[in-house]
């Protein structure tokens, strides 16, 4: 029988979501080309057993940070990729047809958080007038940086700004060159715990602390099923996670070089939930654009409210988990 392009994905879509796949329906899903940043997706994935009995191929492809990984959906080299809240404004904002499928929150002591030396005499983040603060341009540390220093009355002409990635951060707070480091964990737990860097500030309570799953337009459009899909292994996966701390620290430490106490310290203060796609959500990366607009580094207004589809909202028909 011949189907319609639509019509064949619609079709594809329901027998994917009630496991009733057979293996030429299966041989018909284009592969889903996966973005990933070391330590998230890929390894959640892998160590939660949801990369077994997958009805179709998933590439992956590795990016350092946040910003060329935006980069990489703007240019369609991927499908779907994850970022957070400052980094996903910026990705819409360079023209990407994106659109967030899934959302993760993650409730953790430090998150994201604002770091000082251990003898600092930063007491305050008003302290920081003048001083120079190491975070990624663009990156969700950026923005904690800029929102923490809202809270005290300064802006970002009161401060100098050093963009740098995360492994070079450390390394010029540790021997001094600049005053602060405002980053996300895995790194403020390394630093903490092993150079005595002092939370000056924390993201808890200044920023959503969302992970945004984005995908290009033409992949919704193209591999709904696959996405569906996707999107439900890694509900799941960050639910077990939850649960099993100590084995997705250990498969953290395997690929980050990282210590494995600092992930299991990580792993074991963070809870991941699914977040719906609602239109609080939505107010709030909108702040975030505005904010960004503000400061200049957005040269135009982005309406973030296209960036999103509520459809991905609807309940799946969840598939049996493969290995557990």
């Amino acid at each position: 029988m011949l189907y319609t392009q639509p019509f064949k994905r619609l079709f594809l879509g329901t027998a994917l979501a009630l496991g009733l796949m057979s293996s030429a329906h299966a041989a018909d899903l284009q592969p889903l080309r996966v973005a990933n940043q070391k330590s998230t997706i890929k390894a959640l994935l892998e160590v939660s057993g949801e990369t077994k009995n997958v009805p179709y191929a998933i590439q992956w492809s590795e990016f350092p940070s946040a910003s060329p990984l935006g980069e990489a959906l703007n240019a369609n080299a991927v499908d779907i990729g994850a970022l957070g809240d400052a980094p996903y404004v910026f990705a819409l904002g360079a023209g990407g047809s994106l659109k967030v499928v899934s959302i993760i929150h993650a409730e953790g002591r430090n998150t994201t958080a604002l770091l000082v030396p251990k003898d600092s005499p930063i007491k305050s983040v008003a302290d920081l007038k003048g001083k120079k603060i190491v975070t990624g341009r663009g990156s969700i540390g950026h923005y904690l940086a800029i929102k923490a220093l809202a809270s005290a009355g300064l802006t970002t002409k009161d401060v100098q700004f050093i963009f740098l990635l995360p492994s070079e951060s450390r390394l010029v707070l540790d021997n001094g060159s600049v005053d602060a480091w405002s980053t996300w964990d895995p790194y403020t737990t390394v630093v903490t715990s092993q150079s005595q860097a002092r939370v000056l500030v924390s993201g808890r309570q200044l920023l959503s602390n969302h992970l945004y799953l984005a995908a290009t337009s033409q992949a919704i459009a193209d591999k709904r099923p696959q996405l569906d899909d996707f999107v439900a292994r890694v509900d799941r996966a960050y639910a077990w996670a939850n649960t099993h701390p100590d084995e997705y620290a250990a498969a953290q430490a395997k690929i980050t070089g990282l210590p494995l106490e600092v992930h299991v310290e990580v792993a074991k203060d963070t809870h991941l939930t699914p977040v719906a796609i609602d239109d609080s959500v939505i107010r709030g990366l909108q702040a975030t654009a505005d904010t960004y607009q503000q400061e200049g580094l957005l040269t135009k207004h982005i309406d973030v409210s296209q960036g999103f589809d509520k459809s991905f909202n609807a309940k799946r028909v969840p598939l049996s988990q493969a290995s557990r």
